[in-house]
């Protein structure tokens, strides 16, 4: 018997119709209705579009019970929330995330008060604030007790329904539309009888945002809406996305325990009535938590899962108790109502009995993974909310951070389709052509035309039509189903042996059950059943492929088998793709960015002290300007599609080489990894007329299309190196060293201060927080050279302090205060070697102002210990190097 692939694509119907939209938000929870009304807002003439798989007030997010985390206590600092943030996390949080989720995190809540929703305040009208688990400080804001996310549900439908913004209920989400490029040009869809449209359908569009939710039905009890079953992490890995970190699914500590036989969506518990109080215990009534952790019942939710587990096994239950008869009637009533109401429809009265309650699967901590604009790895491409992974919760959720990272990101991501959108304004100007909207490591950064247009029928022989210059075309990927009577299989397997315990025995077991269940011995009919079962399966197979490699516990992810973290071979990322041969699975060390450049031009990128991200930034950038809607216009026309040839990158003049590794990862990247380099020489080396210094081999068009962008930085990089090494050379054997400044262009800082390093120089400061740099106008604005170094010095202690001074009588003064390093500005040759006798190696001296070659070694040798040379970034001819195209 052959196992079937993991499906690529969904079978389904060809689309009955087409939609056209600017953007396409696939969600209506927090994430989803924030996104598509912060978009309209910024561009009221863009057609959003929100597509929603039940009505639009179903979702995650009515369920949320707790709150959102936020710094508004004057006592609370955005620091002490990251810092809590970081620890929840357990090694893996992005930093930079983080920092960003809890900065602007209370504009962004302020921003949802004045869209109408209304959380809960004390009698003087302020918010008031509570506490969660994890939580070291009172930041939890709330609505009518433990109804926030009903409330926060409430006040966006009703913003997105006065907004006008188009929404098509009752619709699954197939699969992505990309066009020839691998840029997104929509979705297919499937509206389930209920609204306008009825069947498959497709929505075409340059931007599309998921903000699916989570994937908790892929377990047997969670605390998820039956909606939540992965369709947006399937979707992604359907369409080519990377997805990291799926093993941490976060297993809520007090569900409502239902009987051993109950599954489906368990009533939830809120970590608030712990927040308030409430403390767990066992069946003797003992509290267990106080020697598990430090904040005992209210650690992270990792923490508490995992001892009550403990618990459970060392006393032989299948459930423990949350003990808050202390709070009276009147608290539960009226600060938990919901919650109160729910046991008391289970025949439990939280005011006189303790609530029995067990783990249960509650949020998936990894997804999509996403960069800090929501970008995925396909372009065009975003994901936002519980299905993406943007890198804030790391190994395991802050309680109450989830509605807030909805928030801050969902925001994020629509100013990022609406700078690209700009972008394409301005380049196409009254033509109003359309292009793919910008996307981590995308090749296009711009949105689609706001033009509205009516509904129209697909058009036939592909998916929904055929086009060479951005439209979504033909996908012959092949396609499958799952039969839907493996939904209870899937789930009870997941439940058994990937759940809050797992070993390498059990996640083995489940792992051939999966793969056992993509067998069927009868056709399986497209509809919705066999869609969201195959997502299930596609979601879990990938799971348990995670929680299988990761041989530690961290987090929410606890091996049996392996029961310590383990830094030195774990702290790092689990990314993984859906191939043609399966699933594939890499490992990305903690701190890496993602950049879509091939691994070894990032470690190259790395090793040279550059950030993979930022290139691949400044290569999408490069991009967006060079390709637009149209793309190579000229190789489209000129060069058969199928043709392939070889380049050399050819020195046209002698200097010394930088940038090669961008280079590549320029004709990789624009090529979407079709090209293959391969270099000849070394960053660094002096080249020759006529040495080659790199081969490229691939497709001839896009090799031609990738040519300049390669060109562009190689030469730009390599004419810096060149210049940088005329002045070593000039000053060699002087003691003196060449250094830059910050006279640079705009995103290239780093990677022209790299040539300078590639030609032998060194650099100063990279911005301006790095040291403190005290110039003429810093001096006349602070009364004196004195003055503002004791100004810099008292504000930030321990900064390194540079004091620039143009007259001799300046350097005494300076000296006294303690400074290490001092700019002579302008200087001549002979005031130089006065100021040097002056110093008599007091501090470290650097001649700066009106230097050329000619007088180089004249600086240099009065004893001065840097030249600083401003035109080797902003002013250095570039080396003439050329792309030759070998002859067939």
């Amino acid at each position: 018997m052959s196992i079937p692939a993991i499906p690529q694509r969904l079978t389904a119907p060809a689309p009955g119709w087409t939609v056209r939209a600017d953007v396409v938000v696939v969600g209506s929870g927090i994430a989803g209705l924030t996104l598509a009304l912060r978009s309209a807002a910024l561009d009221p003439g863009a057609k959003v579009l929100v597509v929603t798989k039940d009505v639009l007030s179903s979702g995650s997010t009515r369920w949320a019970q707790g709150g959102i985390a936020a710094v508004l206590d004057p006592r609370d600092t955005p620091e002490e929330h990251l810092s809590d943030t970081l620890v929840a996390g357990v090694g893996l949080c992005d930093e930079e995330a983080v920092r960003t989720l809890v900065t602007e995190g209370p504009d962004a809540l302020r921003g949802l008060i004045a869209m109408g929703a209304r959380f809960d305040t004390d009698a003087s009208g302020a918010l008031q604030l509570t506490r969660e688990g994890g939580h070291r400080r009172d930041r939890i804001v709330h609505a009518g007790g433990d109804a926030t996310g009903a409330e926060v549900q409430r006040a966006l439908v009703q913003a997105v329904r006065e907004s006008g913004i188009e929404v098509i209920e009752h619709a699954l989400v197939l699969d992505l539309l990309k066009d020839a490029e691998g840029r997104t040009a929509g979705v297919t869809l499937h509206v389930m009888g209920e609204g306008e449209r009825d069947g498959v359908g497709a929505v075409t569009a340059g931007a599309v945002v998921l903000a699916t939710g989570g994937m908790g039905q892929v377990y047997s009890a969670t605390t998820n809406p039956l909606v939540s079953t992965g369709d947006g992490v399937a979707l992604a890995l359907r369409a080519g996305a990377v997805v990291r970190d799926l093993e941490f699914v976060q297993f809520h500590p007090t569900v409502l325990w239902l009987g051993e036989h109950s599954t489906g969506q368990q009533p939830l518990i809120s970590e608030a009535v712990r927040g308030e109080g409430a403390v767990l215990v066992d069946a003797d009534g003992t509290r267990f938590m106080r020697d598990v952790h430090e904040l005992a019942d209210l650690a992270p939710r990792d923490v508490v899962a995992k001892a009550i587990m403990r618990r459970m096994r060392a006393t032989g239950a299948d459930h423990v108790y949350l003990d808050a008869r202390h709070f009276g009637e009147e608290k539960w009533r009226t600060r938990f109502p919901t919650i109160h109401a729910v046991c008391l429809e289970h025949g439990i009265d939280p005011v006189t009995q303790l609530i029995p309650v067990a783990p249960a699967a509650h949020y998936a901590s990894g997804g999509v993974r996403a960069d800090l604009r929501g970008r995925t790895s396909v372009p065009g491409l975003y994901a936002c909310g519980e299905v993406a992974c943007t890198g804030v919760h790391g190994a395991n959720r802050l309680a109450s951070n989830s509605l807030l990272e909805g928030l801050v990101f969902a925001g994020r991501i629509a100013a990022d389709i609406h700078e690209a959108r700009t972008v394409l304004a301005g380049s196409a100007g009254s033509a109003g052509s359309a292009g793919s909207a910008g996307s981590a490591g995308s090749a296009g950064s711009a949105g689609s035309a706001t033009r509205p247009v009516e509904d129209e029928p697909a058009a036939s022989g592909s998916v929904v039509g055929e086009s060479v210059t951005g439209g979504p075309v033909a996908d012959d990927r092949p396609t499958g189903l799952i039969d839907p009577r493996a939904r209870s299989r899937i789930q009870g397997h997941m439940s058994r042996g990937a759940s809050v315990l797992r070993g390498q025995e059990s996640l083995g077991e489940v792992a051939r059950a999966l793969l056992n269940l993509r067998w069927t011995p009868v056709v399986v009919e497209p509809c919705t059943e066999s869609w969201e079962t195959t997502n299930l399966l596609t979601v879990a197979s990938a799971l348990v492929a995670a929680a299988r490699e990761r041989e530690e516990t961290r987090g929410s992810h606890w091996r049996e088998d392996f029961p310590e973290r383990n830094d030195d071979r774990w702290l790092g990322h689990l990314d993984i793709t859906l191939t043609a041969e399966g699933l594939a699975m890499t490992y990305a060390p903690h701190g890496q960015r993602a950049s879509a450049l091939p691994p070894q031009v990032e470690n190259d990128l790395i090793e040279a002290g550059l950030d993979p991200r930022a290139v691949t930034a400044v290569l999408e950038a490069a991009a967006a300007e060079d390709l637009q809607e149209g793309g190579d216009v000229t190789s489209v026309a000129t060069i058969p599609a199928d043709q392939t040839a070889t380049a050399d990158v050819v020195a046209r003049a002698d200097g010394v080489v930088a940038g090669l590794a961008v280079a590549e990862g320029a004709f990789s990247h624009l090529s979407q990894g079709r090209l293959v380099t391969e270099r000849r020489v070394k960053d660094g080396e002096r080249v020759a007329v006529g040495d080659v210094l790199m081969t490229v081999t691939g497709p001839t068009r896009d090799l031609l299309t990738a040519e300049r962008t390669a060109l562009n930085l190689l030469t730009h990089l390599s004419g810096i190196a060149t210049l940088t090494g005329r002045w070593v050379r000039a000053v060699e054997g002087t003691g003196a060293r060449i250094r830059d400044s910050r006279k640079t262009l705009p995103g290239l800082r780093a990677l022209e201060k790299y040539a300078v390093r590639c030609g032998g120089g060194t650099n100063h400061r990279m911005s301006l927080s790095d040291a403190a740099l005290i110039k003429d106008n810093h001096v006349v604005a602070s009364g004196g050279v004195a003055e503002a170094f004791r100004a810099v010095r008292d504000a930030f202690p321990g900064l390194p302090i540079e004091v620039e001074v143009d007259r001799i009588d300046q350097i005494e003064p300076v000296l006294a205060e303690g400074a290490e390093e001092i700019l002579l500005d302008n200087f001549t040759v002979e005031e130089l070697a006065r100021a040097v006798r002056l110093v008599d190696g007091r501090a470290r001296l650097e001649s700066s102002g009106g230097l050329t070659l000619q007088v180089a070694r004249a600086v240099a040798e009065t004893g001065v210990d840097y030249l600083a040379v401003g035109a080797l970034t902003h002013s250095a001819p570039a080396l003439d190097i050329a792309l030759d195209l070998r002859g067939n």
